[in-house]
């Protein structure tokens, strides 16, 4: 076993070193990020500015860029808990209902007689006709209007709950629908919060669903809570415009009236669009997946009443022609119409799969919030105090592994001090991992490194007293080392994959701290048996190979 081959020698030599240079940008994390960031901003805008310019040169671009980001509670800034009210949906979806109600039911109108909407509790529609007689025609027109439900849990069941009595009729959405809406809502809700955070470059914001209806924001880096509030709500700005022409130019000009956008989904691809728009996000009351007539996945939109007027009036005179879906200057889908959309309702359809139409949809209805937010709690976080959390993590760290140093160099002499090195390496390793993954260090994130660096010798500790044992038992030096090794491994890789499963349910199933401390010790996990296994027996065999000893006391 201490026959090491020369390439995996080469091989653990090469992790470490490769660990060392992903590392190092953290050394220099202001320089490093201002260069990042003036990457980005010359990416996002086009064009580089004599600031961007300078800041870029302040970091080699051959060298690694990737640094450990700091969570909320190591870089300041703002947190929210918002609450989705999920009831403004059915109540916007019975007003978009009622219109295309009325003119079905008033078709019939020989038949169920005069119609007329009256008051109803909040999320119902409800509906009076004049000949209560035929109240089973009335709900057979309504059961008309209903479709599948669109989620897994909802397979088979209709969108609508009809109930008749007397002369009134009352139509909701169902209980199947009503899920399935919360669902939407929510995700809808997450994604226009993480367009319009994602627009400012803030740095890895914590965007995540917590229960049914809330949405926990955490933002590093912002200056108050306020201004995250202010950043959420503003609106997006959803178009719906005639295409002039496509082109892979990205100078193309336009010419009067006319714009050019970017296709978000087609990298180089371009639009040249009418600026005026058809009409606007405002007017859309309702997306969502669905499938055509085909069975394959299509998404289902819906205009309020001006809105249908004037998308009936444009498509029924452009039938055969493009027409551009424009999101924050994006061009996010340009369908061709086939027929004339009179009804207040259409179908985006083409080469997508289930998920892009859900994401389609999301989008359509990003313009702006799908729901009223009220925010629960609101904290800021400032600089001064994340700054005041970084020192202290880094002084628990240094003297957690001082500490563990002079145990192990007290304890076993030269091979200690080889474990103390495997400890320090596996450290730089942790910072590497996460600097390539992108990962968020928070305090709980601190606290599983410092937690790594007392366990990361529990390897070392196993190894070193069996070789001690079989040193007792009259073994030669390279023998016992050798099945000191051989005999720890099985203890070595039972102890650490139990405690991996252990980090990988608090990954999964944990939030926030938890699953920053869960990242981690997982990470330390893995780095640790490397570290404990192969370089520390690397090292014991270069200096059995350098001093040839004839005696070993450990």
């Amino acid at each position: 076993m201490l026959d090491i081959p020369f390439w995996k020698r080469l091989l653990i030599l090469g992790l470490v070193a490769l660990g060392l240079l992903y590392a190092m940008p953290n050394l220099f994390y202001t320089k490093v990020e201002q260069h990042n960031d003036a990457v980005t901003a010359a990416e996002r805008n086009g064009f580089e500015s004599q600031e961007d310019a300078a800041a870029r040169a302040g970091w080699p671009d051959w060298l690694p860029s990737g640094l450990v980001n700091l969570g909320l509670d190591l870089r300041g800034g703002a947190h929210l808990l918002g609450e989705v009210h999920v009831q403004d949906v059915y109540k916007a979806r019975m007003d978009a209902l009622w219109p295309e109600l009325r003119d079905a039911l008033a078709a019939q109108r020989d038949v169920v007689g005069a119609v007329r909407r009256v008051q109803a509790p909040e999320g119902q529609l409800a509906v009076e006709i004049s000949n209560p007689d035929q109240m089973a025609k009335a709900v057979e027109i309504a059961r008309g209007l209903a479709v599948p439900v669109t989620s897994l849990t909802g397979a088979g069941q209709s969108d609508l709950a009809i109930s008749a009595s007397g002369n009134r009729l009352t139509v909701q959405l169902s209980d199947a629908e009503k899920a399935a809406t919360d669902d939407r809502t929510v995700q809808q809700s997450l994604e226009i919060i993480r367009r319009r955070i994602d627009e400012v470059g803030t740095r890895e914001p914590t965007i995540m669903r917590q229960g049914k209806d809330r949405i926990l924001i955490q933002v590093p880096g912002i200056g108050s809570a306020e201004e995250l509030k202010q950043l959420i709500g503003t609106t997006a700005k959803l178009t719906f415009n005639p295409v002039v022409s496509r082109t892979a130019d990205a100078n193309a000009r336009p010419g009067t009236g006319n714009v050019l956008l970017p296709s978000m989904d087609e990298p180089g691809v371009y639009y040249v669009i009418e600026e005026n728009p058809v009409v606007t996000g405002e007017e859309l009351t309702d997306a969502r997946p669905s499938f055509d007539q085909n069975g394959q996945p299509a998404v289902d939109f819906r205009f309020g009443p001006s809105g249908a007027k004037r998308f009936g009036a444009y498509t029924s005179a452009n039938i055969g022609q493009p027409f551009a879906i424009v999101l924050d200057n994006q061009v996010i889908s340009a369908p061709v119409i086939r027929q004339a959309i009179t009804t207040g309702s259409g179908q985006i359809s083409g080469a997508m799969n289930v998920d892009e139409s859900t994401r389609l949809a999301v989008l359509l209805r990003a313009g702006a919030l799908p729901a009223q937010m009220t925010f629960l709690e609101e904290r800021t976080i400032g600089p001064e105090l994340g700054q005041d959390s970084i020192d202290a993590g880094r002084l628990s760290s240094i003297i957690a592994t001082v500490a563990v140093v002079a145990y192990m160099v007290a304890s076993y002499g030269l091979f200690g001090v080889f474990a103390s090195i495997a400890v320090i390496v596996n450290v730089i390793l942790i910072l590497s991992v996460m600097s390539m993954m992108g990962a968020t260090l928070t305090l709980p994130g601190i606290a599983g490194i410092v937690l790594t660096v007392g366990t990361a010798v529990d390897a070392n500790v196993i190894i070193y007293e069996r070789i001690r044992e079989e040193l007792r038992a009259g073994k030669r030096i390279v023998k016992a080392i050798d099945d000191g090794f051989g005999e720890a491994m099985s203890a070595i890789i039972d102890a650490n994959v139990t405690s991996f499963i252990a980090a990988a349910v608090m990954f999964f199933l944990g939030s926030g701290p938890v699953k920053g401390f869960a990242v981690t010790l997982t990470i330390g996990l893995v780095t640790s048996v490397f570290t404990a296994i192969y370089l520390t027996r690397l090292m014991i065999v270069f200096w059995l190979e350098w001093r040839k000893p004839k005696e070993l006391i450990l």
